[in-house]
């Protein structure tokens, strides 16, 4: 039998799913003897599948929709961010076989930013994130550990963006969908995390005009790499950041825990998983 340490994602459908992109590059890139593979898992046995994660030779998961939620709730313990965010996108055994939960994706969220627009902090008293979904919760709580003195919450179901902002605390405020171009004027930091304008989709309408000149816009989208939102960001001048690099800094530490090596988010990754979603 192999010991090669092994690794999966796990969704419902995963097809999508380009983690395997990633951690294969990195594997090969480290010369490591492992392997990632996909594991299409139905809600119903998602349970079973990870309770018997080891038997099946896995040394942890990633998981995504429309696992995240369960996941949480199954593993044993649970980091810090998976517990804030109410999810899981990544699992581990540890020496004694026992499950332990994390979440990446504020990690990745922030990591991306601080690396594209270093600079995003300075004059950002306010942020504004549009959508309240689990991506909107893991940025949230990257915002809130970085400091950000005040963050709006905006989604087109506003019961949804209330709830947030009860669950995260004073320092985040729920408006209303058809209120959000009226308080752009004061953002320094725009978050589109909705599916508008995803290929596919119609595109998010927002007075992108409105935004103050040093404001910085980020779109976790990244089919298209540059969305509509990001296009009319860059046209009037404004830093944008799009939402591969977060996909990419949130399996640097899923990747490490499995594989014990931890691997740098690259130009040459960047252009290998790009080419695997048909774009330039």
């Amino acid at each position: 039998m192999s010991t090669a340490p092994r690794a999966c994602v796990i969704g419902w459908p995963v097809e999508h799913s380009r983690s395997p992109a990633i951690h294969g590059y990195w594997l090969r890139h480290y010369g490591i003897d492992g392997a990632y593979e996909k594991e299409a898992v139905r809600p119903e046995e998602l349970e079973a599948f990870l309770t018997g994660l080891a038997a099946r030779g896995y040394a942890g998961a990633n998981v995504t929709l429309p696992h995240k939620e369960a996941a949480l709730h199954i593993a044993r313990s649970a980091d810090a961010a998976a517990r804030a965010i109410g999810a899981a996108n990544t699992l581990w055994l540890d020496d004694e076989g026992i499950l332990h939960a994390g979440n990446t994706d504020a990690y990745g969220f922030m990591t991306n930013l601080d690396t594209e627009a270093p600079r995003w902090r300075e004059g950002c008293d306010v942020a504004m994130v549009l959508g309240a979904g689990g991506a909107a919760r893991a940025i949230l709580h990257g915002l809130i550990g970085a400091g950000v003195p005040q963050i709006l919450v905006s989604n087109r179901t506003a019961a949804k963006a209330e709830d947030l902002a009860r669950r995260f605390g004073p320092s985040v405020e729920a408006i209303g969908w058809e209120d959000k171009d009226s308080a752009l004027s004061a953002c320094g930091l725009l978050v589109n995390t909705t599916s508008l304008g995803m290929t596919g989709q119609p595109p998010l309408d927002i007075a992108v005009a409105a935004l103050p000149a040093p404001a910085v816009v980020t779109d976790i989208v990244y089919v298209p790499l540059e969305t509509p939102l990001l296009a009319t960001a860059r046209a009037r001048g404004l830093a944008t950041v799009d939402g591969l690099g977060m996909l990419l800094h949130q399996a640097v530490p899923g990747f490490e825990r499995w594989f014990g090596v931890r691997p740098e988010v690259t130009p040459d990754l960047r252009a290998h998983v790009v080419a695997t979603l048909g774009a330039r």
